[in-house]
């Protein structure tokens, strides 16, 4: 049996070969983009790629870097304006680099532990609302604080799942701005 528009029936779709194929191929990836090991993955991935890019703005803040060495109250002996330029310069790099890495990896963890928490609470629930991010934010809190205890736990769930929901809160918020739809 054929229907109008399906893939199989080409002279009713009124679609070409190169067509079909292009329509097939946006059907896989909307599949795919709606899985929670897609979601999880590309989560953890762009949170790597924030996190890196924020650990080496951050890095460069710093007071404790080898640039404080020789400094009152500082663990190195020698100063670090002794060394040489090269030197100075492989010491600043190579802490930019671990502060990054660090960084890169605790927001890809976090990341994909909130997406994937989030799309499984979802699925479960077979809604699309605020309260999923919340539920998803309490559990990410709670189980990133897990190792200081009970105490810990509920004050991670509690600030992760505020955060949430206020961040969840901003995004749904009705768009009032006339520049935007002037139509209206």
């Amino acid at each position: 049996m054929a229907f109008p528009g399906a893939f199989g029936n080409k002279s009713q779709a009124g679609l070409d070969d190169a067509q079909l194929q292009e329509q097939q191929m946006i059907k896989y990836m909307q599949m795919a983009m709606e899985s929670c090991p897609a979601k999880t993955v590309i989560a953890g991935t762009m949170g790597f790629g924030l996190g890196g890019v924020f650990g080496l703005f951050m890095s460069s803040m710093r007071y404790d870097t080898p640039m404080a060495a020789g400094l009152p109250g500082s663990a190195a002996t020698a100063s670090f304006t002794d060394l040489p330029v090269r030197e100075q310069l492989k010491r600043g790099f190579k802490d930019m680099g671990k502060a990054s890495w660090s960084s890169a990896k605790n927001f890809g963890y976090i990341g994909a532990v909130f997406a994937g928490t989030e799309c499984v609470i979802e699925g479960v629930r077979a809604k699309n609302d605020m309260y999923n991010g919340v539920m998803a934010g309490c559990a990410t809190g709670g189980w990133l604080a897990r190792a200081a205890g009970p105490q810990a736990c509920a004050v991670g769930c509690l600030g992760f799942a505020a955060f949430s929901a206020a961040i969840d809160g901003y995004m749904r918020m009705d768009n009032y701005d006339r520049a935007v739809d002037p139509i209206v």
